[in-house]
Parts: C-alpha cells; sequence; structure tokens
C-alpha cells in the first residue's frame, strides 16, 4: 500500500450518500485529515457527484441494498484497512480529529467508539438519547464490519473496543415533517426485521417499552435539563418504540 501524503493518515472515510448535495460539503470538509474520502451513492440527481469530486473525494455508484449493506460494501471499497465511518450529515471536530491522530499512534484498539453529539429543532443536545450517543466507527476492517440489517444497522466486531476524546457532530437539516416521515420508515422496516427475526411481542410490550424509554432518557439520563428540544426528541423515540411494536403486532395479526 502506498504511503499516505504528509499530515495524511492511512485511513478511508466512508460515507454513503443519495442527493446530498444540500450537506456533504462540510462533512467532507472536516475529513481532509485522511488520504482517501470515499462517497458510495445509491443514484443522487443532484450535485452530490461534483461536491465529492470538488473536494477530491473518490465517487462510486451502488444501488441501494439497505443501510447496513451500503455501509460495508463502502468499507469494502476503501483502499485502506482502516476505515471511519460517516453519514452525510455528520462532521469531525477539531478535537475528535487530534484523537484519531492518537488512536492511530497508539495502536491500542483495533476498534474506536466516539461520542456523537445531535443537533435538534436548532439546539445541540447534551443530554437524554441526544448525547453522548456513543458511536462505533473507526475500526480495522479485518476486525470488525457492518451488520446486514436494513435499518438501525451496527458495527459488529469480538475486538476489544476503546474510546475516542472529542465530539461527532450530527446536524441534521431535515424539518420536523421531514424528520417524522423518516422515522415512520425505519420503524416500519424495523418492525418487519424484528418479525423476519421470529421476535414477537404483545400488548403489555407495546405499552410498557414507551414508558421504560422515557424514564431512562428524560429523567434518569437528564433529557429535562435540554429543555423544549430534549422532551420533543426523548417524546418522538418514544412514538418510535410504540409504533414499531404496533407495527409488529400488526404484522403478527397478519400471519395468522
Amino acid at each position: 500500500m502506498a504511503h499516505s501524503p504528509p499530515g495524511k493518515l492511512p485511513l478511508t472515510v466512508a460515507i454513503i450518500a443519495l442527493n446530498a448535495a444540500s450537506q456533504i460539503g462540510e462533512c467532507l470538509a472536516s475529513c481532509a485529515f485522511a488520504d482517501e474520502v470515499l462517497v458510495v451513492d445509491s443514484g443522487s440527481s443532484d450535485d452530490t457527484q461534483a461536491i465529492v469530486e470538488r473536494h477530491g473525494g473518490r465517487f462510486v455508484h451502488n444501488d441501494w441494498p439497505g443501510f447496513g449493506r451500503q455501509k460495508q460494501f463502502a468499507v469494502q471499497q476503501a483502499r485502506n484497512e482502516w476505515v471511519l465511518c460517516l453519514d452525510v450529515d455528520e462532521r469531525v471536530t477539531e478535537r475528535l480529529q487530534a484523537s484519531i491522530r492518537e488512536a492511530f499512534a497508539s495502536r491500542r484498539y483495533q476498534a474506536w467508539r466516539m461520542a456523537r453529539r445531535n443537533r435538534f429543532l436548532g439546539t445541540w443536545l447534551a443530554h437524554g438519547e441526544g448525547y453522548p450517543d456513543w458511536s462505533l466507527r473507526l475500526f480495522h476492517r479485518a476486525h470488525a464490519s457492518w451488520s446486514n440489517d436494513e435499518v438501525h444497522e451496527a458495527v459488529l466486531t469480538t475486538a476489544e473496543v476503546g474510546r475516542l476524546e472529542g465530539d461527532l457532530l450530527h446536524d441534521s437539516a431535515d424539518d420536523i415533517a421531514t424528520y417524522l416521515a423518516k422515522q415512520n420508515r425505519y420503524t416500519t422496516l424495523h418492525a418487519k426485521a424484528l418479525f423476519d427475526q421470529g421476535v414477537r411481542t404483545s400488548a403489555w410490550r407495546l405499552f410498557l417499552s414507551p414508558f421504560v424509554r422515557f424514564v431512562k432518557f428524560y429523567i434518569v439520563k437528564l433529557g429535562f435539563l435540554d429543555g423544549g428540544p430534549g422532551f420533543a426528541h426523548v417524546v418522538i423515540g418514544c412514538n418510535n418504540t410504540f409504533h414499531k411494536y404496533l407495527k409488529l403486532i400488526e404484522l403478527q395479526r397478519a400471519a395468522k
């Protein structure tokens, strides 16, 4: 493998995209410390490709197979063994970049988690589900890979996982209507995935799970300290749990 340019890490930043012209520029700008930025696109009709190429990134097309498989496809296309997986609406802070450099210098772990800070209703959340939202995104691909889940995908590894300092900023540009529509699609996909895996639920779980989630994130994890945006963020999450199990019950009844 060729040596990285001076100041660059032998790292591929892997991003999946679709019509991301309004968001991806800041993400790409925050990744200048990596010697490769790879964007796997599933069919954009806007200026996504032009923006990627303007930032010196590599643009690859792949028809949409689901979140997990698309992210793993990106990992497999990387020119480096180490990958950092990002979404188009995320960006790496200077402190996180410095921590990634320290991780490369130490080589202590083969996989690393980072704290993701979510922006919701114009507010950077500091508690509840919004922060620290630990996410495993940096790993050596010989020791970790993405699950095949169509939604709620996760990085799977048997290696010990370290924690990086600094935040990964998640700044979605979605308005509330778009955000809720996206959550509705996700709960449908998640319910179907659970059903296909043989998971079954009951009316008790339908009502109890949202309540438990509210107590955990709004009270125990101090979501109430984020004011109105924090309350709305937790309530939408609880609503997602309710809808997921309601849709699962519907699938169970249809199968009888």
